[in-house]
């Protein structure tokens, strides 16, 4: 799925951010140069000093696009979450069968990911990596109601919601669609993550993505299918 869609972009929530990183060289460069660093040495250990020096700027010029580094974890996993609707909304479309749109969609947030090619500045295979051991601390934080009321999460939340609809399109007396595909979507990067590192507490199947199956095979349970 590369190159859907050339002129199309990310918006995401201009509360995150004092000035839109993708307006300028600049902000793309931070973007580019976050990613790499995160995806290197985890989110603690990643600092504006140590960014600007990466990418060859000040400390100060990051500060003027965002005011934190968890402002700048912020911005990348929603724009990750938009971009993640941006192929469910692709992969899905002209598919008739709400039971082969609600499998492809299983497959979409469960794959691994490969680089999509459409926007230089992003690596999306690092990036997923981020969201996978990060993203929780976007949100597991003391300002996360605050940030709620500010509409934060909203990508993340249209993206559970659309694949939430899709089961109800399939059997519309299933009381937990929300429930199950945020679990889907959190359990299933904890299954990349302990694949990667801490194997034990995984299955390895050979012929197939275990995690995709696994995951397709509850949600298809969960809701009458076979």
């Amino acid at each position: 799925m590369h190159n859907l869609l050339p002129s199309f972009t990310i918006q995401v929530n201009d509360r995150i951010y004092l000035k839109n990183p993708e307006t300028s060289l600049l902000g793309r460069k931070i973007l580019e140069g976050s990613i790499d660093m995160m995806d290197e040495m985890g989110f603690e250990a990643f600092t504006f000093r140590k960014l600007g020096l990466a990418i060859q700027s000040t400390e100060a010029s990051i500060y003027r696009y965002f005011e934190t580094k968890h402002k700048l974890l912020l911005y990348l996993t929603s724009w990750y979450w938009c971009w993640m609707e941006y192929r469910i909304v692709f992969g899905l479309a002209n598919i008739p069968s709400p039971k082969e749109r609600l499998q492809r969609g299983i497959k979409i947030l469960t794959e691994n990911i490969e680089v999509d090619g459409s926007f230089e500045h992003i690596n999306e295979c690092k990036l997923n990596r981020i969201v996978i051991a990060e993203s929780n601390k976007a949100y597991m934080t003391k300002d996360v109601d605050q940030f709620n009321k500010e509409g934060v999460f909203v990508a993340y939340k249209k993206l559970v919601n659309r694949i939430s609809n899709l089961i109800l399109e399939i059997n519309p007396t299933y009381k937990y669609p929300h429930m199950l595909i945020s679990t889907l979507i959190e359990g299933a990067h904890h299954q990349r993550y302990f694949a990667a590192h801490l194997p034990r507490l995984t299955d390895e199947v050979n012929g197939e993505d275990a995690i995709n199956e696994f995951y397709k095979e509850m949600v298809f349970k969960s809701v009458g299918l076979t």
